[in-house]
């Protein structure tokens, strides 16, 4: 979902550092060595243990195997080796997390019977306790996903960055007073305030390219707002969320408020956003099964549902452009990073035609110097910026596919894999990866101008007037994000507010500050935002309680005269 803190101006060699947009909670409290000790003990599943316990189902702060026995593996995607062996959770694993989330929410320890200073001290022991552990954590990131070491250390802060600031929100809810509001001067009997409060119990279901960043935002937000969470992470990648579920009691979790269930799609994930305790369910990923999902849960409840979905995000640039090769390296930090696995990549590259020549080739030219392997290099072992493979064999396919049938749609690879010159940069033979590649030539009719390819594939097309480019980014079923550059920041803010996107840069890409809302429109979301205060607010009811004065009535059946 997001660009992390290390991707630009390291990978990239003229890029800007993203570290300022992701705004730092001053106040960083830190647990004392006691409570990390405990923490590191508190029988966290480690790689090695995984590989031959599947003990991977975190239920009222204790993990165990799924009732059934299943199981499934855990491939490492640079090596195509089992990394580790987790417990398949299904229907009956799944109903007795939702009943011990329940149990707590209802309990003496949490929901409306917690305070906001409590859920938010939890939220900050678990930030620091993860950031004590730091190096597992990314490790971790990297043996599952196969994203570059150092991403996945960036990731980990950005996830303690989360908990921080959902921790400030939480206390801050203590202060909230109930809103008044003004009622009609024709009757002053009655008066109504609005308070808010937690909405039950959440199911969270979470992907595989960011997969502690997308639980952390969910879940601290969740917690922050006196929920209860049955996390469902990926079954690609479910590693590191399975260490932060086992520091959750020493964190001061009480049992339930935290469970964490692993399996595949189905059984785990058909079970958990059909299930009918849930007052919530929310969801990242594809939009074929963010469908099921919306499905399963208005059958079910109906119960509420968000959904984080896809994209096929535009970047524009504009000859006015003040300086190119800074363009062309967002243009790069929008599609490569993370090996073009993010919902908001700019994988349309639209570049007004008197620069096009120079933006594309530039745009080759650093394609060409990345390093693609080891994702355990650091930036200073490699000869050029780091890519690592594809999380998983399929996904490999099926973006190769894309390229395939871009190509017999009539487009040109310019770069990467099946590039007429020697343009394509050099790979493993063992492992997921797949090349950066550009592509030149794309119709609107081309698949690969449509669809989310979700890999570093780069569509490029040049365009001659502001309009024509307006017309062509909003020309998509997605409308979760796009970037303007230019120069003139009138024609930015004009661009902008064109874009039917609910994420817009000008003149950057895959900026996400924990403090802003993040999701789309059209096809690319539904219900809501994610982070910022829109985060919480998704987890929060609304309540209206109009009281009366007691000795006025209507007198509508009888009895004394009306009083006033």
């Amino acid at each position: 979902m997001f660009v992390k803190n290390s991707l630009a101006g390291r990978i990239f060699p003229t890029g800007v550092s993203l570290l300022g947009w992701h705004g730092k909670v001053a106040f960083r409290q830190r647990i004392g060595a006691a409570l990390a000790t405990a923490a590191a003990g508190a029988s966290t599943p480690t790689l090695t243990t995984m590989a031959t316990t599947p003990a991977t189902l975190f239920i009222s702060n204790k993990f165990r195997e799924a009732r059934e026995g299943a199981t499934f593996e855990v491939l490492n995607p640079a090596t195509e080796t089992v990394l580790s062996v987790c417990a398949n959770g299904g229907e009956e694993d799944v109903d007795e997390a939702v009943k011990a989330a329940r149990a707590c929410f209802e309990g003496p320890s949490w929901g409306m019977s917690s305070t906001g200073v409590q859920r938010g001290g939890c939220l900050r022991a678990l930030a620091s306790a993860i950031e004590d552990d730091k190096e597992a954590f990314a490790l971790a990131e990297t043996q599952d996903t196969g994203k570059p070491i150092e991403d996945s250390e960036g990731e980990i802060d950005e996830a303690i960055d989360y908990l921080r600031y959902y921790a400030g929100l939480a206390e801050g809810l203590d202060e909230e007073s109930p809103e008044q509001l003004k009622t009609p001067d024709y009757n002053q009997n009655f008066r109504t305030r609005v308070v808010r409060e937690p909405i039950g119990v959440v199911g969270a279901i979470t992907p595989w390219n960011y997969p502690l960043c997308t639980a952390v935002n969910k879940v601290a937000a969740a917690l922050a707002a006196g929920c209860t969470v049955v996390l469902k992470p990926s079954e690609l990648a479910p590693s590191t969320c399975l260490r932060m579920a086992g520091l959750a009691e020493a964190a001061g979790f009480p049992p339930g408020a935290l469970n964490v269930v692993t399996g595949e799609g189905f059984p785990t994930g058909d079970a958990l956003s059909r299930h009918p305790g849930l007052d919530k369910v929310s969801f990242t990923g594809s939009v074929p099964t963010g469908q099921r999902v919306m499905a399963a849960a208005a059958k079910a409840g109906p119960t509420d549902v968000h959904l984080e979905l896809g994209g096929k995000s535009a970047m524009i640039v504009f000859d006015d452009v003040e300086e190119v090769e800074a363009a062309v390296d967002w243009a790069c930090v929008g599609i490569f990073s993370n090996s073009g696995q993010v919902c908001s990549a700019t994988s349309r590259l639209l570049v007004q035609s008197k620069i096009y020549d120079q933006v594309v080739s530039s745009v080759v030219d650093r394609a060409s110097r990345i390093s693609v392997g080891d994702p355990m290099r650091r930036g200073r072992d490699a000869p050029g910026p780091c890519m690592g493979p594809l999380v998983s064999g399929p996904q490999k396919e099926r973006v190769l596919g894309f390229v395939t049938r871009a190509v017999e749609g009539g487009a040109t690879v310019i770069s990467g894999d099946g590039a007429d010159r020697n343009a394509a940069v050099q790979k493993p033979a063992v492992g997921y990866y797949v090349s950066p590649t550009i592509l030149s030539e794309v119709s609107d009719e081309n698949e690969a101008w449509d669809a989310e390819i979700f890999g570093p594939v780069l569509c490029v097309r040049r365009f001659e007037e502001e309009s024509e480019a307006i017309e062509s980014a909003n020309r998509s079923e997605f409308g979760l994000a796009a970037s303007v550059m230019s120069s003139d920041q009138e024609r930015c803010k004009r661009v902008s507010r064109a874009l039917r996107a609910g994420v817009v840069w000008e003149n950057c890409s895959q900026c996400a500050p924990v403090e802003a809302p993040w999701g789309g429109f059209k096809k690319s979301g539904v219900g809501g935002r994610e982070l910022g205060r829109w985060g919480l607010d998704e987890f929060l009811g609304v309540k209206a309680i109009t009281s009366c004065k007691q000795t006025f009535s209507y007198n509508s059946y009888g009895g004394a005269s009306p009083s006033t």
